[in-house]
């Protein structure tokens, strides 16, 4: 799934986060950027997959929608993470204030980034081999 190998790929970038220099306000606004984009590839592969599994739910073009869907399925998607970084992501756009970004690339680090590697981790044991034909 093509997907998939860009969530892994934008997720081993985004991974390597801290030990970049986090006082640093371009870094900053890098790894928030980065978690966006690994935020919008997270929520596409939970729909290709709810899709695989034929629930018509995938349909919807809506994130929390999706994720809803997910952990209803799914034994790993902590619902409350993953609500949380859907209101981050949400609210990122209105982020002016360098202690606001701070305390969402504090989030990303110790919430957001290790949920991701979860989600990689838990589909590929999940769906094995099955991954590279969809």
């Amino acid at each position: 799934m093509k997907t998939f190998e860009n969530y892994c790929q934008n997720l081993k970038i985004l991974s390597t986060a801290k030990s970049e220099n986090l006082n640093n306000p371009f870094i900053i606004s890098g790894i928030i950027r980065k978690f966006f984009i690994q935020f919008d590839l997270s929520w596409k592969v939970l729909k290709e997959l709810i899709k695989y599994e034929g629930k018509n739910i995938a349909n919807s073009g809506s994130p929390r929608e999706i994720i809803k869907a997910a952990y209803s399925m799914y034994s790993f998607i902590d619902e409350d993470t993953w609500l949380s970084m859907l209101k981050a992501r949400n609210d990122m756009s209105h982020i002016y204030d360098g202690n606001a970004a701070r305390n969402l690339v504090n989030l990303i680090l110790d919430s957001y980034i290790p949920e991701f590697i979860k989600l990689k981790n838990e589909i590929q044991a999940y769906y094995g081999d099955i991954l590279d034909n969809l």
